[in-house]
């Protein structure tokens, strides 16, 4: 009974530096914004100093359900030795570049000119989140909707080709927490990029994703 009052004290005192969970975290942002087009600047929020994690030796990061390296988001780490637990980090991934805006009012079915757009220079993560960044995207492809004079330009406002056709063998990715599952299937509609595809896999099983520009189909868990 001694040694456990003894001990007692050490272990509440316990604390996991923060220094090492955020340069994890930094590490894996870089990794996961690795090819991105832009100038990728990447802030890392804090571990509170005085949390009652033990120190770990080995860890891991990963983006939690919901979560992407993009904007302001939430980031995962594991300890996986000597003890187990999990913590969550807060980080904003910053993208600066050149993103495509409207010059003038477009009209649904409008096809799209050079002379309909113009550039704007900011954050894609935060202005421009999901706008095209090259002209060929947008030109000669027509209106979906009728969007006002300064609106950043984005695929879902245009009818673009399919990226995945109703039959075709797709790639399907399932990320989770902590997991990256990849199987097969066949489209069972077309879809352009970041449109909803429905897919029936190898096992005859239908799962609903979003068609990637690359033609895969990622599902949530």
């Amino acid at each position: 009974m001694a040694l456990v009052l003894l001990l007692a004290p050490s272990l509440l005192s316990a604390r996991q530096d923060p220094a090492p969970v955020r340069q994890v975290v930094a590490e894996f942002l870089a990794g996961q914004t690795a090819g991105l087009a832009g100038e990728i600047r990447t802030e890392v929020g804090e571990l509170d100093p005085n949390n009652h994690l033990p120190p770990c030796e080995r860890f891991s990061a990963f983006l939690p359900s919901g979560q992407r390296a993009w904007g302001q988001t939430t980031v995962g780490v594991s300890c996986q030795a000597p003890a187990t637990w999990t913590a969550y980090v807060p980080a904003r991934v910053r993208v600066l570049g050149d993103y495509l805006v409207l010059a003038r009012p477009l009209r649904s079915g409008q096809v799209v000119g050079p002379d309909d757009l113009e550039w704007r220079r900011g954050d894609l993560a935060d202005d421009g989140d999901g706008a095209l960044t090259d002209a060929t995207q947008a030109v000669g492809h027509p209106a979906r909707i009728a969007v006002s004079a300064g609106q950043p330009l984005t695929r879902h406002m245009l009818r673009l080709p399919p990226v995945v056709k109703r039959g075709q063998a797709v790639r399907v990715v399932t990320v989770g927490e902590g997991f990256r599952v990849s199987n097969e299937g066949k489209a069972m509609n077309n879809a352009g990029a970041g449109e909803s595809v429905r897919v029936r896999l190898n096992r005859g099983r239908v799962v609903t994703g979003v068609a990637r520009p690359d033609g895969s189909v990622e599902v949530s868990p």
